[in-house]
């Protein structure tokens, strides 16, 4: 994987999208918790959906959310990446006053805080420097969507699909000395849905990691070695 000491090179796809330094930190955090309302969200619970008025931001303190739209034959499809602790959701159609165009997801237990639009303009009118992290986050986001539809157009479905689990091991994985232990449960339907290739697709790919010790099962959760999964990003 290619990065510098500061940002992800975002114009080559299969990178993280975001960066530490664009997750909200502890002070931010704590300018939306008090002006917002914490709700603790079980697994499978929906923020949001579509055709929902957009008047409500959502910082994750705990847990994963997906962000996903309900394709014509009512299979859920991912867009853009699984959003962790200390990001914002829901903010673009928020500032556009559109309705939601996609759905908002939980995909482990956790905690929310629920801001209204009136209460999250008005904190960043009043500190500017949060202005200028919204602005970074949204362009960084940008980005992301710029390389998953490169990853789309020119990668194949290994590839796409290493790459996926070296965002996820990167971001939420644990390290151990037999490689990233990813902490978190997909089915391989919800893992189809984020790299646009079928369910079938996915078990046979994630085969071919497994004998080839890219990859290894324990119980629910996989176990990855980026150096050998790093060869099917070429």
């Amino acid at each position: 994987m290619v990065m510098n000491d500061n940002l992800y090179d975002y114009s080559t796809g299969g990178l993280d999208d975001i960066r530490a330094d664009l997750v909200l930190n502890d002070m931010e955090k704590q300018l939306i918790r008090q002006a917002g309302m914490v709700i603790q969200c079980p697994k499978n619970y929906v923020l949001f959906s579509a055709g929902d008025v957009s008047d409500q931001v959502y910082l994750i303190e705990s847990g994963w959310v997906k962000i996903y739209r309900i394709s014509a034959d009512g299979k859920r499809v991912t867009v853009g990446s699984i959003r962790g602790p200390g990001e914002l959701v829901g903010m673009a159609e928020t500032f556009l006053d559109i309705k939601r165009t996609c759905f908002a997801g939980t995909i482990s237990k956790g905690s929310v805080v629920l801001l209204s639009k009136t209460k999250f303009m008005e904190i960043m009118t009043q500190n500017s420097f949060l202005t200028f992290k919204i602005i970074n986050l949204l362009a960084a986001r940008m980005r992301e969507a710029e390389a998953i539809i490169h990853e789309m157009v020119c990668s194949q479905a290994l590839g796409r699909l290493a790459t996926l689990l070296m965002k996820m091991g990167e971001r939420m994985g644990v390290h151990t000395k037999n490689g990233i232990k990813i902490n978190i449960h997909l089915t391989h339907e919800e893992i189809a849905s984020m790299v646009g290739i079928s369910r079938q697709t996915v078990t046979s790919a994630l085969n071919t990691f497994k004998q080839e010790k890219s990859i290894a099962f324990e119980g629910r959760m996989i176990r990855i070695n980026p150096d050998k999964l790093a060869k099917w990003l070429a």
